[in-house]
């Protein structure tokens, strides 16, 4: 605690809370008693993409370990139907109770068992977890009452009755219907003790807004930024060339929800200028690729391609403008409307001419190809204010910054979602600054630094443009640990014939994370147990159906993007990773694709997960032995300190 005055105003002020040794030792007590509780279950999910209605699934079902604990408890008493209807009764409880109720000839009767078995499962599940923590997830107006049956003393007789008559009546009074929502919430809350959330929420699928909504709801979750979200932040921002890749990528797939209806951000002078300068331009390079069945009318993916054509010619000017004022970004060659010949319908790249596959470039003037039009800016500006006036996206993305990072060490795990530069020998890639060098660790703490600078900077406009640089370099800059490409070929997918010219080749990393020495050489950068800690890896994801791995380098990586995004599932063969530690070890469930929610719900389908053992304890993981526990120790010491302090006469008790 510092030196000995320090010390003295510390507990000065801990006094105010703890005012007497009693009221000191009463928590002491409690805190000893929680470190040799099992540690919480935690979850780890990754390249969500707007995938909402799966990612809501995986939370609800626990990653399928709902049901793994019903098949245990009720295996016996209970058909594969019920059990397979209790638990869809937990994941939907407000949808799923109207239809068993059709079927129930004894509602009372239904209600009565239904409880005993939701409360059942309930006691199973908050095992892990102290009292004040149950009591603080329980739901309102039944906390009293939930907390009352879930401690109950059926071996006692009297008690019995007493809880019998408490279910009879909630019955009676026709409240069993809330109570059983309750308690089915309840449940879900208390399966997944802390959520860790390795990167990418946005862009692919619609629901992004719908999945921030619910982490802002979880009571312990974690961010590991990736590089989509790090666009979004930026855009919020107020990054002019984040928030036109944003836009660009939603009208390249037409996924205007999380955009428009999430995030209420208007495009209507995007639309405007589009028809006005590409009206008789059939952009049919810029046609969107719709992800989903959206029936969309001709006129309006004619409309999209437009507006995506026009936002795109804008983000090539902005990031060009970046990349002139950031010599040190090294990122020169994406430097290319100033090398098309506007004669000849060509591009000059890497030393090579290539004929252009679109010519038609209205707003881009030879003499100055970097300079945005007046009306350009003009729709760029009023962009901005709409992006940064979001309320919406405002509250989602000051959440992704206190609750996310680049990188983060937990319980002797380090995640991040993309990479860390690498040589081709396995040495980090240093960064060149100003004279300095940064490389690994050093470079991502100062890359999370600049992010919350570009956002939270207010008085220094100078610093704040320095951090919105630096998300859209985190974006797609060659070393950013977020992209993990040498360059994002944007201008020759759209522009360039010649598929050598697509290529983006990805980092060293992605090579080298197969041997266990690489992951070891990172884990020791990190201050990671090299024999105990893992690193918990997004961004690519496996290809489980070609016989990849997800587990790699002897264990100590383990890569969990499987697919959650629909556009990747082709790819991975699967629909997702969670990887699950709990107190006995670390497991993988594989997910398989799940049926539309409402025929799952009618159906009591469940999403098919298979659960692989990645690694087991022999002897069970205490509180005592993760990061909460040593915080928990810190509070001890803290407080017997304090003790101390009132017996030896220092502070009086209150």
């Amino acid at each position: 605690m510092g030196s000995s005055a320090n010390t003295s105003s510390y507990l000065q002020l801990l006094s105010q809370h703890y005012p007497s040794i009693l009221a000191a030792s009463a928590p002491i007590i409690d805190l000893t008693a929680q470190l040799n509780l099992p540690k919480g279950t935690a979850h780890f999910v990754s390249d969500l993409h707007g995938e909402h209605e799966a990612f809501s699934h995986v939370l609800k079902s626990g990653s399928g370990s709902i049901r793994r604990k019903i098949d245990e408890m009720f295996a016996g008493t209970l058909t594969d139907s019920e059990r397979r209807n209790l638990a869809t009764l937990i994941y939907y409880p407000e949808r799923k109770l109207p239809l068993i109720l059709q079927t129930v000839v004894d509602e009372d009767t239904w209600y009565r068992e239904t409880l005993v078995q939701l409360l059942q499962i309930c006691r199973s599940v908050i095992s892990k977890f102290p009292r004040d923590q149950v009591q603080a997830s329980l739901p309102e107006p039944f906390a009293d009452i939930i907390e009352e049956l879930l401690y109950a003393h059926d071996d006692v007789q009297d008690k019995r009755r007493y809880y019998e008559s408490i279910i009879g009546t909630i019955i009676a009074i026709d409240s069993g219907r809330a109570l059983v929502v309750a308690l089915a919430r309840l449940i879900q809350r208390v399966a997944i003790a802390r959520l860790h959330v390795i990167r990418d929420i946005y862009d692919r699928g619609p629901g992004a807004h719908r999945i921030l909504d619910l982490l802002m709801e979880y009571q312990d979750v974690d961010v590991q930024w990736g590089d989509h979200d790090i666009l979004w932040m930026g855009a919020a921002a107020g990054s002019e060339a984040c928030l036109a890749n944003v836009i660009r990528i939603c009208l390249r797939y037409a996924n205007m929800e999380t955009l428009e209806h999430g995030h209420a951000v208007s495009l209507l002078p995007l639309a405007s200028f589009a028809i006005d300068v590409y009206g008789d331009d059939p952009c049919r390079r810029f046609m969107p690729r719709p992800l989903g069945k959206d029936d969309f009318t001709d006129d309006e993916l004619r409309l999209m391609a437009q507006m995506h054509k026009a936002i795109t010619i804008i983000q090539l000017k902005l990031e060009a403008q970046i990349i002139r004022r950031r010599r040190h970004y090294g990122m020169e060659d994406r430097l290319l409307l100033d090398k098309i010949d506007h004669d000849e319908g060509t591009v000059s790249l890497g030393g090579a001419v290539h004929p252009l596959l679109d010519t038609h470039f209205p707003t881009v003037d030879p003499a100055g190809p970097y300079t945005l039009s007046a009306r350009e800016r003009n729709v760029i500006e009023k962009l901005r204010l709409s992006f940064t006036g979001s309320r919406w996206l405002q509250e989602h993305v000051r959440f992704l910054f206190s609750k996310g990072s680049v990188c983060l060490v937990c319980n002797g795990n380090l995640l991040y979602h993309g990479c860390i530069s690498m040589n081709a020998d396995g040495t980090f890639k240093p960064f060149q600054l100003d004279g300095e060098t940064y490389s690994a660790r050093r470079f991502m703490d100062r890359v999370d630094r600049l992010a919350r600078q570009g956002y939270f900077s207010t008085e220094d406009l100078t610093q704040k443009e320095y951090g919105m640089d630096a998300m859209w370099y985190l974006w797609r800059g060659a070393q950013s640990p977020l992209f993990g490409k040498e360059k994002m070929a944007t201008f020759e997918r759209y522009f360039v014939a010649d598929e050598a010219t697509h290529a983006e080749r990805r980092d060293l990393y992605y090579d080298l994370r197969e041997r266990e020495d690489v992951a070891r050489g990172i884990l020791e950068a990190f201050d990671v147990d090299l024999n105990e800690g893992h690193i918990v890896n997004g961004h690519i994801p496996v290809r489980v159906r070609q016989g990849e791995s997800p587990v790699k380098a002897g264990g100590r990586l383990i890569v969990i993007d499987g697919g959650f995004s629909k556009a990747y599932q082709r790819r991975t063969g699967i629909a997702g990773y969670t990887l699950v530690f709990n107190s006995w070890g670390l497991l993988l469930a594989t997910h398989h694709a799940l049926a539309p929610t409402q025929k799952a719900i009618e159906d009591a389908l469940d999403t098919d997960s298979t659960m692989e053992i990645v690694e087991s304890n022999d002897v069970r993981i205490r509180v005592a032995d993760t990061d909460q526990g040593q915080e928990i120790q810190r509070r001890i010491r803290d407080l017997q300190a304090l003790v101390r302090a009132y017996r030896t006469g220092l502070i009086k008790e209150k």
